[in-house]
């Protein structure tokens, strides 16, 4: 069975940073990270490929960057570097992996991050 296990929330101040990973127990061409904050549904933040084809959230471009692992651990792991944090970027941070061609998805158990003021 899969398992994606992410690291790095934790309780920070506006215009701090955090960092985010999180590890799959399986090789995928697509990971990233979705976010679901109270209330709201869950939504993409930003995806890279093995390729380093990238995608984000217009509302974390310039302030959030997604890696992958180095070497053979680009296909296992995955990296998003948060900067200049707003309250607003308070939310549950889910690591999620697919493959290219395949229909199953597979989420972590999420990582919260908070931003106070």
């Amino acid at each position: 069975q899969v398992q994606l296990v992410e690291s790095g929330g934790g309780l920070v101040q506006t215009g701090e940073s955090l960092n985010l990973s999180c590890a799959a127990s399986g090789v995928f061409d697509i990971m990233g990270w979705y976010r679901q904050a109270p209330g709201k549904q869950r939504e993409l933040v930003a995806t890279r490929s093995v390729y380093g084809t990238t995608n984000y959230a217009e509302s974390v471009k310039g302030r959030f960057t997604i890696s992958r692992g180095d070497g053979k651990l680009v296909h296992t792991t995955v990296h998003l570097q948060m900067n200049d944090l707003r309250i607003e970027d308070t939310a549950v941070y889910f690591c999620n992996a697919h493959q290219i061609g395949s229909s199953s998805v597979y989420w972590g158990q999420g990582t919260q991050v908070t931003v106070s003021s």
